[in-house]
């Protein structure tokens, strides 16, 4: 169980701020994560790692020199909000770009995303890395689509090495792709782990049992088998990394065997007595291991072995100093480690750039825009609600009213500092993400910061700028959520509304008008399947009848949208 806490909502931040205060000279705090004390080195990349909280090492004890430069933090086992990402990556990008880098998992995947969204919409570089080493949890010509566990820990190493070597953002994101690429893992657990504040655990392995290849939350494994001694879970773990050779075929490999939480080192020495003769039968030279507690679950009994096979520039790499609060490599890290930190991003105190009184105008209308979709989802709350509970959780509807009223709040506070309509959209955007959370919110998030991405603050919105943006903000959806037409998603109804635009003439009102409608036929049809996204996809026999949520509060807006333009 976890002991000690105050407040089990608390949890993360609480272990982040008592973090910072173990390490002043090395960490420092910011919202969402932790970033290098020192500033990055003008012009290099930063590498911002994360993911959720209860997995240290991973991912705050790796933020220092030969290594990370910021790791945003989210609540225990779920994905840091965008709203995190982007504050510690605006805090860590100092003209360089940013590799975004983070296990394979669905709210990473989106919310990272919707970070990356943002930040490119300002002119910076990005490049996303999701570590999908696990073999127990997809085919073996799958590789990218499967989770991350403890291979965060080589790939990130790897990665952050070449940043300090002096490689730029396409060298090091390449390298970081190839160790992930040449990264295999697989682990156990006798016993699930305890949140904060939970009575039980969140889940049991039976007595006398092991589960082979549960994710580092709990995730199902492939398998139940008697609890074995050290030297046969040994041979499990080394035979099941080892039975798919990666597309990196060496016998030069680095290996990890990583506890979870419960299994004590001394234990894990007796498993690694056994797995390092094993791989040294199997003919590979291993390099530098490590036996240690690096990617946790909290109180987890379990372990897990990485192996990542190396030819001359991933050694280099590897074997390359580090100087973080929880990985310390031999030797001088080279290179510039940066100067003292200046001022810190904050949210809410977002620049006001210079803008044209056409622009100024065109943000004056958005706003108002803005307004009346605030208005027009209070009133359907209570009926998107109905409809998200029949296979859903029920909090569409809510969670679309806090997303509105914050973008809505933060246009017209923005409008008034004389914003113009790029800044006003794509600060709304990020208020919508921040504050309605959820998959929805991090979708219409990025929809409206895409949208402003395709405006200016010099020049008011015309409607070719118009229609390039909505499609651009449907692309975007599109990209994020992962969602295709028949997956019963807000996709269904935005497919068509973007495909219709692409395809219109005439005035943007006529067009908008146009793709509504063919939005809301599309939207009502999804009542006819099933769900396979989402919450919903468990129940999604149970969903057939109602329409999907997402699609129709899509179309709705649309249609209002179409109207709105028209008066």
């Amino acid at each position: 169980m976890t002991y000690l806490f105050d407040d089990p909502k608390s949890f993360p931040a609480d272990a982040v701020e008592g973090l910072v205060a173990a390490h002043p000279e090395e960490l420092l705090q910011v919202h969402g994560g932790v970033v290098r004390k020192n500033a990055t080195v003008k012009g290099q990349p930063a590498l911002v790692v994360g993911g959720g909280s209860g997995h240290y090492p991973a991912f705050a004890g790796w933020v220092g020199p030969g290594f990370a430069h910021g790791a945003p933090c989210g609540n225990i086992f779920s994905s840091p909000s965008s709203d995190q990402v982007y504050s510690v990556a605006k805090n860590a990008e100092n003209g360089g770009g940013v590799i975004l880098g983070f296990g394979h998992y669905a709210g990473d995947v989106l919310h990272f995303g919707v970070a990356a969204e943002k930040l490119r919409a300002e002119g910076i570089d990005v490049r996303i890395v999701a570590v999908s080493d696990d073999v127990a949890s997809g085919a073996k010509g799958d590789h990218r689509d499967r989770r991350g566990i403890a291979g965060d820990l080589t790939v990130f190493k790897i990665a952050g090495a070449a940043i300090q070597a002096g490689a730029d953002l396409e060298e090091a994101e390449r390298l970081a792709w190839k160790a992930n690429d040449a990264t295999r893992s697989l682990g156990v657990a006798f016993d699930g782990c305890t949140l904060p504040g939970a009575d039980d655990a969140l889940f049991h392995v039976p007595e006398g049992k092991m589960a082979i290849g549960l994710g580092i939350h709990g995730e199902p494994g492939i398998d139940e088998v008697d609890m074995p001694s050290a030297a046969e879970l040994a041979k499990v773990l080394v035979d099941g990394v080892l039975k798919e050779t990666p597309e990196l075929d060496s016998d030069r490999v680095a290996v990890v065997l990583n506890g979870l939480g419960t299994v004590k080192y001394e234990e894990m020495f007796v498993v690694w007595k056994h797995a390092s003769a094993l791989l040294a039968d199997a003919g590979l030279t291993l390099v530098r291991p490590e036996v240690g507690e690096h990617v946790t679950s909290l109180d987890m009994a379990g372990l897990s072995l990485t192996v990542m096979r190396l030819d001359e520039e991933l050694e280099q790499h590897w074997l390359a100093p580090a100087d973080t609060p929880a990985f310390r490599r031999g030797g001088t890290v080279g290179g510039d480690l940066g100067e003292e930190r200046g001022e810190l991003y904050t949210p809410g105190e977002d620049p006001i750039p210079e803008a044209s009184e056409g622009s100024r105008g065109s943000a004056e209308r958005i706003t108002a825009i803005l307004g009346e979709v605030e208005a027009l989802l209070g009133e359907l709350e209570p009926e998107l609600g109905r409809m998200d509970a029949v296979a859903g959780d029920g909090d569409h509807g809510q969670g679309m009213v806090l997303g509105i009223r914050a973008a809505q709040a933060t246009a017209q506070r923005v409008t008034e500092s004389g914003a113009g309509a790029r800044t006003v959209l794509v600060q709304a955007g990020a208020s919508w993400s921040a504050e309605a959370g959820g998959t929805s919110g991090a979708l219409w998030g990025a929809a409206l910061t895409s949208l402003g991405s395709a405006f200016a603050d010099e020049e008011p919105v015309s409607d070719e700028q118009l229609l390039t943006g909505l499609v651009q903000a449907v692309e975007a959806v599109e990209r994020l959520g992962r969602a295709k037409p028949g997956d019963k998603t807000m996709v269904d109804a935005a497919v068509p509304f973007r495909e219709t635009l692409a395809d219109a003439s005439g005035s943007a009102a006529d067009a908008v008008v146009a793709a509504a409608a063919k939005a809301t036929a599309a939207a009502e049809a999804t009542a006819d399947i099933a769900a396979t996204m989402g919450r919903a996809r468990n129940h999604g026999d149970k969903s057939v009848g109602t329409p999907d949520p997402g699609a129709i509060s899509f179309s709705k807006i649309v249609t209002l949208l179409g109207e709105q333009l028209s008066s």
